[in-house]
């Protein structure tokens, strides 16, 4: 696979992941109670989607890394891998909560009742995905496979993700900001995430068009 198809694969599965989390999030917040079987289900379904594109995205973005300066393949299969992870606990939680509504002979909140989904979704996720976005960032700037904003946001972000770790200590209610399944936790940083990864799809791909030498300032402004 040339540089220019592997961007704009990469640019696409980026997109696309960015697209259904963006279409996920707001289905959240639609229902003040325990929303119906069909907005649960809706919007897992579409996560699941989500997190397959994403898998597409770690998958290409090591190839890109690799393919850049091969000296930093090790930085692109940690992204990979982290990747992979988070892609598979969010997964897990997805499967739980589908689980607990199929099976309910009522509708039910499943960001409350299904307890096992707590830590998955908040700190662990947390977790994992500030070790993905450190390693995209750090291939990134390493490499000069894009502007330098890409490198810098993903830094910052990855620092919101670890304030959020400990947000297990603090309960386990949806309404509350900062707890373990908090709305700040999970869907507020769920959609800050979908924006920039949207941003980052959108950059690779349109970089496929204008290719310079890896070491050309031409990518970094």
């Amino acid at each position: 696979m040339n540089e220019t198809v592997a961007r704009r694969l990469t640019g696409l599965a980026g997109i696309a992941t960015a697209a259904a989390f963006i279409v996920e999030v707001p289905l959240y917040f639609i229902y003040s109670g325990s929303p119906p079987d069909s907005n649960v289900l809706a919007r897992l379904l579409i996560g699941i989607l989500a997190l397959a594109f994403l898998i597409v995205f770690v998958t290409a973005f090591r190839e890109l890394v690799k393919g850049a300066n091969p000296a930093y393949e090790w930085v692109g299969t940690i992204a990979l891998a982290s990747g992979l992870v988070y892609a598979t606990i969010t997964l897990v939680s997805s499967g739980l909560e589908a689980g607990a509504v199929i099976a309910a002979d009522h509708p039910i909140d499943p960001t409350i009742t299904v307890s096992g989904t707590y830590i998955l979704y908040g700190a662990i996720g947390r977790l994992m995905l500030a070790l993905f976005l450190t390693a995209v960032g750090y291939g990134i700037s390493r490499t000069h496979l894009l502007p330098r904003w890409t490198d810098r946001s993903a830094f910052i972000l990855a620092g919101v993700n670890l304030v959020f770790v400990p947000s297990l200590f603090f309960g386990n209610t949806p309404a509350h900001f900062y707890a373990a399944n908090g709305w700040g936790t999970t869907a507020l940083m769920g959609a800050i995430f979908s924006y920039w990864m949207l941003a980052l799809g959108i950059c690779i791909y349109r970089s496929a068009t204008r290719l310079a030498p890896a070491d050309s300032p031409a990518l970094r402004h």
